[in-house]
């Protein structure tokens, strides 16, 4: 199992790393993440909530590592996370149940956090 508050956390330097090297391209997928998951029409719960669930069918372990983290920052409950991983699943099928595990894992890991 992986160890998704660690890998949150090692993805976070070297996202830092990355913006040193090409700041310009970071500088805007750091605004656009930010304008797009700001509170509208939709709050930033349910954006997160989507981002995980897309995370999922697309089988990025970074992107789940990141979206469970800031869902929960932004408020999602677990069974509001386990709902987003049964709509990844009816979307994306198999492969989405064993990254949906991996959603519930990094869930589990980032709850016993301090």
């Amino acid at each position: 199992m992986k160890n998704y508050p660690g890998h949150y956390k090692e993805l976070c330097e070297w996202m830092e790393k990355l913006g040193a090297a090409i700041p310009g391209p970071m500088q805007g997928f750091s605004a656009l993440h930010e304008a797009a998951t700001k509170s509208d029409a939709l709050d930033s719960k349910t954006k997160e909530l989507i981002a995980l669930g897309i995370a999922i069918t697309v089988r990025c372990d970074g992107c789940i590592s990141f979206h469970v983290h800031d869902a929960l920052k932004a408020g999602a409950k677990k069974n509001e996370i386990a709902e987003t991983v049964g709509v990844a699943v009816m979307m994306g099928g198999g492969p989405s149940v064993v990254y949906g595990i991996e959603a519930m894992q990094a869930l589990e890991q980032f709850e016993k956090l301090p």
